[in-house]
């Protein structure tokens, strides 16, 4: 006789970047299976490829992780995180008041944590009087060799490379499209900048949208209370 299936619920969200709505499902033990067998290598490349499948299954293959901007997909795995394993994470946070050895217990509702972006955040930067360039969000692809964590100094250019839409000059009236030039092309124009428009497309990615959440931790030896702001993937299971 067939054992009888277990029907698996449906909920539903919206896309941060679109607000477009999307019917999404909780993963299954095979593929939690995946996923912990990916981030037991601590290959980078593996851990992304697990997360890209999880996330396309369980939203039935109706988006495209690799065009999507990487905080909606870290967005949307949360969201499929909590329904799969329950809307709190429990992590240990190291407490920024202590010795630098001593960690915290704590808590987070999932649900309630949402995407931000910055203050005075844009994606057109201004690099001299007539010429600048025009950004686009790095998406998981971006990190297939560094991991889904933050821009740091060793994936930085490529990262910064990758996320050139357009390079434009007088103005806007010339336009260089960056899909049409070379990645060696790109790091030449990014490495040619000078100190202070190196910062302002920094601020570009310091700005961005991205998952964020500020919770108190207290210091088990000392009782101080301090507040932390966790932001993508990575800190909310630490």
């Amino acid at each position: 006789m067939a054992l009888p299936k277990l029907n698996t619920p449906t909920y539903e969200l919206e896309i941060p970047s679109t607000d477009e709505k999307i019917k999404y499902r909780p993963f299954l033990v095979k593929e939690e299976k995946i996923l912990m067998m990916a981030l037991e290598t601590k290959d980078n490349t593996q851990i992304v490829n697990a997360v890209k499948d999880i996330v396309t299954e369980c939203t039935f293959n109706k988006i495209n992780i690799s065009t999507m901007p990487m905080f909606d997909t870290e967005y949307i795995f949360l969201q499929i995180r909590s329904k799969s394993v329950g809307e709190v994470s429990k992590i240990k946070i190291l407490c920024p008041d202590g010795d630098g050895k001593t960690y915290a217990d704590v808590e987070i509702n999932l649900d309630e944590v949402k995407v931000q972006v910055g203050d005075d955040h844009t994606n057109k930067i201004e690099l001299t009087d007539d010429m600048g360039v025009i950004m686009t969000y790095p998406n998981i692809d971006s990190f297939s060799d560094s991991g889904i964590k933050d821009i740091n100094a060793s994936n930085m250019l490529d990262v910064i490379g990758s996320c050139i839409l357009q390079i434009y000059e007088e103005k806007g009236e010339k336009i260089y499209e960056a899909k049409d030039q070379t990645k060696k092309e790109l790091t030449e124009f990014i490495e040619s900048m000078n100190t202070k428009q190196f910062q302002d497309i920094q601020k570009f990615f310091d700005t961005m949208p991205k998952l964020k959440h500020e919770i108190k931790v207290k210091n088990p030896k000392t009782k101080k209370e301090s507040k932390i702001t966790l932001t993508g993937l990575n800190d909310f299971f630490a």
